[in-house]
């Protein structure tokens, strides 16, 4: 599970990557945006297997299965993380991501086809992973005295949930904070490059020298 978990948080620094690269406002405060969404978004899923971990002992996905049955409000909270790292509608994930591909594909169309298929892989294996262990028949013993949330752990993964939906929901009170950063960063590099074709450059004397 946290193999799987750490290959997702790779793929969504690849997404960070390309909208900074893209060079525009959009990509870039995409790109911001994103890797805010990935630090709640990912730490909760690793928080998540520590749950059931320390109940367990194991991450082995094939450990599980069926565990709807007797945690619902665990199963409620991994679905919410799940489908924000897959990038959602409604969820912090789906800002970043469709905002760096927007980005990107104002600067290359092919570009943002090709990072599209890495969402609907992350797709694939989240919903994979959240099937394999939460939907399906409750027939591993072990499995049958787990408890669900406590009070505690309820009390750590509830705000998680909560900033998941709100920046998915309201993403204006970042972009406040980062819009003005990424408009005069984008201005200084077209100052950069314009005074770099403008300057004259050096011309080869007869004799192999500078001039």
């Amino acid at each position: 599970m946290k193999k799987l978990i750490a290959y997702s948080s790779v793929a969504h620094m690849g997404f960070v990557t390309m909208g900074i690269f893209t060079l525009t406002q959009v990509g870039i405060d995409g790109g911001i945006f994103q890797m805010l969404s990935h630090g709640v978004v990912s730490g909760a899923l690793f928080l998540s297997v520590g749950v059931i971990y320390d109940r367990m002992h194991t991450r082995e996905i094939s450990a599980y299965g069926g565990l709807v049955n007797r945690m619902p409000v665990y199963a409620a909270c991994l679905m919410v993380f799940a489908l924000a790292n897959v990038g959602l509608p409604g969820t912090s994930g789906f800002i970043g991501e469709f905002l760096t591909l927007l980005g990107a594909f104002r600067v290359n169309s092919w570009i943002a086809i090709l990072a599209a298929t890495g969402v609907i892989l992350s797709a694939c294996y989240m919903l994979y992973l959240y099937w394999r262990v939460i939907f399906g028949e409750l027939v591993k013993p072990a499995l049958k005295t787990i408890k669900d949330l406590s009070l505690r752990e309820i009390a750590i993964l509830a705000p998680l949930v909560v900033i998941i939906i709100a920046l998915g929901v309201y993403p204006k009170p970042v972009f406040d904070v980062t819009s003005a950063s990424v408009a005069h960063l984008i201005a200084q590099h077209k100052a950069a490059v314009a005074y770099d074709h403008r300057a004259p450059q050096p011309r080869l004397a007869s004799r192999g020298g500078v001039q």
